[in-house]
């Protein structure tokens, strides 16, 4: 078709405008969080200053020539330049800030005692939460979690990393690189116009190297199931895997010893593939392959636990399931967030997590009725569930989200015209299918609401306060009723923020309150001290969480009601 007039025609190798502006994006990502990281080169580190220096020269270039070259191959190249620039930022990063927090030094700590012959789960290990920058994580019986609560790929894998240093250095150091050749595997499997997005996802922005250098294992899980989701939907087509396909299903396996994120978005691939292969071979031919490879998965994930299964099987177990039993206060950016800052708590806060689950059930089973519809997101529907935990943290959201770049670009809904949907005439129609989506969505919804619209059954007044300084708390006298019908044991706090605080320890008073009952306590800060900040629109919050069942009542907290001194602007 011959070029409108005034308009140039565009050369046969002349690289695509869209593939052009997806590389300067990918460019610009790189310029996110730089200037600090060269901020604090400059300071203590020059030489990687001046390394940071030449990256920002490779950056403008790049974007001048990724709208100037004339061919393909030129603009392919680039991507390429892109990629080095963003491994070589994400490596001066690392060097600057590798301690990592309480993920790294847990790791670090696992790698330790394995590499002394010592048992790893459940040992807890206070001392590390002592160290700048490692956060505890509270739990609703009034303690923290000091154990190692992962599958133990991570810190095999930071085994021979041990003479980096102290901290989380090994454990920072195994999933940056993890992360890097992450980034490096992505951009080899996509199509070249599509390279540059995996930079710009995996190393850009500085949001997934962030997590690297805290050293999340979730980050290495995905890193290993990136292989897999290229192109999943073709994986055992014409029912064969061959050593390809036997390699990434063993990857599958790999990155369900990592973490426990993968576990979640793997049942989605296998009904994925199974509906794909039945629609292409037939029921049983279908089943042989994802048997195949679930079989592949497995071994690989046992190999990989097979000491730990021998020498420890209880609390391994238990280890591994931690993060589903550990009881721990709500967090997060989801639903949760209506008892935490909105109506001050519920009773029924067991329904956030029950209805998390009931809503993963529910996805599941609506991916298998429209899988034609619903393949393309096999790798963003899991992560919906966890809007409804109650640890809804934003990170369990974009550390997988090369995940769904890669099913993206290699899984479009062509692949799944002629998957097998199960039920397939029963559910014609727009109005049947709209009433199976309700029904399998009800519950979980019903449970969330339950768990939003409890009401908090402590009732607490603030009655006298202690200070060591005008601005320091020592102690905290507190009236409070349950109104409940079941005697509670509440764990207090005093947050000042979005996050959860240490618990206040009780002086005086009874650590258990019968139903309708009114009483007083004595509250002792963590440290004996609790420096009230002065800025006036610091909002003061007391806390109590019981664990059985699981519920918060929240008070806000007055200045004028602890005799504190005018707060500042």
């Amino acid at each position: 078709m011959p070029a409108a007039p005034g308009v140039p025609a565009q050369a046969p190798d002349s690289p695509a405008q869209w593939h052009r502006v997806l590389t300067l994006l990918a460019d610009v990502s790189l310029f996110i969080g730089t200037r600090s990281v060269w901020t604090q080169a400059a300071t203590h580190r020059p030489a990687l200053a001046g390394v940071v220096s030449v990256c920002y020269v490779s950056v403008l270039v790049t974007g001048v020539l990724a709208l100037t070259v004339r061919r393909t191959r030129a603009l392919a190249r680039l991507d390429l330049v892109v990629l080095v620039t963003a491994v070589t930022l994400t490596l001066c990063a690392w060097a600057l800030n590798h301690a990592g927090g309480d993920e790294a030094v847990l790791t670090t700590q696992a790698a330790r005692e394995l590499a002394a012959g010592h048992p790893v789960y459940e040992r807890p290990w206070p001392w590390l939460f002592h160290l700048k920058g490692v956060a505890l994580t509270p739990t609703m019986d009034g303690g923290y979690d000091f154990t190692y609560g992962y599958p133990p790929l991570a810190p095999l894998l930071a085994v021979p990393l041990l003479w980096l240093g102290h901290g989380g250095v090994p454990a920072t150091a195994a999933a940056t690189c993890v992360l890097a050749g992450a980034a490096v595997t992505l951009w080899r499997l996509l199509p070249v116009p599509w390279r540059s997005a995996a930079t710009m996802v995996c190393l850009g922005f500085g949001l997934l190297p962030m997590y690297a250098r805290q050293g999340y294992p979730a980050v290495i899980g995905m890193a290993l199931l990136l292989p897999l989701v290229v192109r999943w939907p073709r994986l055992g087509a014409r029912g064969r895997l061959g050593a390809a396909g036997v390699a990434r299903a063993a990857c599958l396996g790999a990155a369900c010893a990592a973490q426990q994120l993968p576990w979640f978005v793997a049942p989605f691939l296998l009904a994925g593939i199974y509906a794909v292969r039945r629609g292409e071979l037939g029921g049983r031919a279908a089943a042989r392959v994802v048997l195949r490879i679930t079989g592949t998965a497995v071994l690989t994930w046992l190999l990989i636990n097979a000491y730990f299964l021998v020498s420890e099987p209880g609390p391994w177990l238990r280890g591994i399931a931690l993060p589903l039993t550990q009881g721990a206060v709500l967090h997060g950016q989801g639903l949760v967030d209506v008892s935490l800052y909105f109506t001050h708590g519920s009773d029924r806060l067991d329904w956030y997590g029950r209805a998390s689950m009931l809503l993963a059930a529910a996805l599941l089973a609506l991916f298998v009725l429209f899988v034609r519809r619903l393949g393309p997101a096999a790798t963003v529907l899991p992560w919906c569930a966890f809007y409804l935990a109650t640890r809804s943290q934003d990170g369990y959201y974009l550390m997988m989200t090369p995940l769904w770049l890669a099913a993206a670009v290699t899984a479009p809904p062509a692949e799944f015209a002629h998957a097998w949907q199960p039920l397939s005439r029963l559910l014609a129609g727009p109005r049947r299918r709209a009433a199976a989506v309700a029904a399998l969505v009800a519950p979980a919804l019903a449970g969330a609401a339950l768990a939003a619209t409890g009401t908090p059954p402590l009732r607490m007044d603030v009655t006298a306060a202690r200070h060591s300084t005008a601005q320091t708390l020592s102690r905290l006298t507190v009236r409070v009723t349950n109104t409940g019908g079941v005697a509670l044991t509440p764990h207090y706090m005093l947050t000042t923020g979005q996050g959860m605080s240490r618990y206040w320890s009780p002086v005086r008073g009874p650590a258990t309150i019968a139903a309708h009952t009114t009483v007083t306590v004595e509250l002792r800060p963590p440290s004996g001290r609790f420096p009230v900040p002065s800025k006036r629109s610091t909002r003061l919050r007391l806390r109590a969480f019981t664990a059985d069942p699981q519920t918060l009542s929240t008070r806000d907290v007055r200045r004028a009601g602890l005799g504190l001194g005018p707060p500042s602007g």
